[in-house]
């Protein structure tokens, strides 16, 4: 009996190291990816849906036999430490040699350095959220920054009608793209709607502790009710703080402009409180179309090299038709204010 039980453990370890030696296993793609902050929560929620988006490739993989991904992810933090911080992670990542190298910049030239290393090392690298200058990108996944600032703009006219130049203070965040855009965009709907106005004064925030900072320095320069007509924010990061501040002063003269879509802010305009639009951002599906770029990428297809997600003008008047960060992108739809584009437009740039 002993010895047919130990020919029966042979024959299964026969059968079995067969089995292991004739098998292929699947292949995995490792993509290193440098986030930017945790505590923003716009770009918690990108995050999100790059990850989640990377599971569902990796359950599609797995039954159709096709590589897999591994992410190997970092986190650079806020401010300038978080500069300097997403710098070096960012070399450690090229030494490491992942296939495909995803970052969400916090400072728009601080990796060119970086970027050109990882250029010469043949690795491919997507920004999003953020452009990087200098060096050359795969792919640069971002929302309509500029469509951002400029549907901010726009809804604004529609409410100050007066000739006298409208008293404007920018919370604004010049080291990063998506920033400079958004108040580019902003700027020239003023200007195209020939709405005179005068930058009171320009404050730097982009996270809670800057836009607190904003915010009190803001009453600290005006503080008489009356003395300023509007605040453009860059993103809600900061901007919820500084109407925050705003708002417990007794401010609700002013009349705020922002972009990004937190829930917060819609329950701002919601109440009435300070906000007037939100330019609300996609973020799920931003993150989701950086995962899928970088498969593309891995797979040889053609990706385009810009890919731009719309924003969303979430005004009291449009609130319900805005899903929030997560998607889906809803269908154009006519804005109910005077424009001299009279449709919101849901078209993206680049692959849905």
């Amino acid at each position: 009996m002993k010895n047919r039980i130990k020919a029966l453990v042979f024959l299964l370890a026969g059968c079995l190291l067969s089995f292991t030696a004739g098998a292929q296993p699947q292949k995995v793609w490792h993509v290193g990816v440098l986030y930017w902050s945790s505590t923003i929560a716009g770009q918690v929620a990108m995050r999100i849906g790059l990850e989640q988006e990377v599971e569902r490739i990796n359950q599609a993989a797995r039954k159709s036999g096709a590589p897999t991904v591994q992410l190997w992810t970092q986190v650079a933090g806020d401010g300038p430490q978080g500069v300097d911080r997403q710098i070096a992670q960012m070399h450690k990542m090229v030494d490491a040699r992942p296939d495909v190298i995803i970052v969400q910049p916090a400072d728009n030239a601080a990796l060119t350095q970086p970027l050109l290393a990882a250029n010469r090392a043949g690795i491919p690298v997507i920004a999003y959220d953020q452009y990087i200058a200098g060096g050359k990108l795969a792919a640069y996944v971002a929302s309509d920054n500029y469509q951002a600032g400029y549907l901010d703009g726009e809804y604004l006219v529609s409410l100050f009608r007066k000739k006298t130049p409208l008293r404007l203070v920018l919370v604004e965040y010049p080291t990063i793209s998506s920033a400079a855009d958004r108040v580019n965009g902003f700027l020239d709907a003023l200007h195209n709607y020939g709405r005179g106005y005068t930058i009171m004064k320009s404050y730097r925030a982009i996270d809670p502790v800057e836009g607190q900072k904003a915010g009190a320095a803001i009453l600290r320069d005006f503080p008489q009710k009356g003395s300023i007509d509007a605040v453009f924010t860059v993103n809600d990061g900061g901007g919820l703080a500084v109407v925050d501040a705003l708002a417990r002063a007794g401010r609700d003269e002013v009349a705020v402009a922002t972009v990004d879509g937190d829930p917060a802010s819609m329950k701002n305009i919601r109440g009435n409180r300070l906000t007037r639009i939100d330019t609300a951002q996609f973020c799920g599906p931003l993150g989701a179309r950086t995962a899928r770029a970088a498969y593309g990428i891995l797979s040889g297809k053609d990706v385009p090299a810009r890919i731009l997600v719309p924003t969303f003008p979430v005004t009291a008047e449009t609130l319900d038709k805005y899903p929030g960060w997560n998607g889906p992108i809803p269908a154009s739809f006519q804005k109910p204010w005077p424009a001299q584009h009279a449709m919101w437009q849901s078209k993206a740039t680049g692959p849905l």
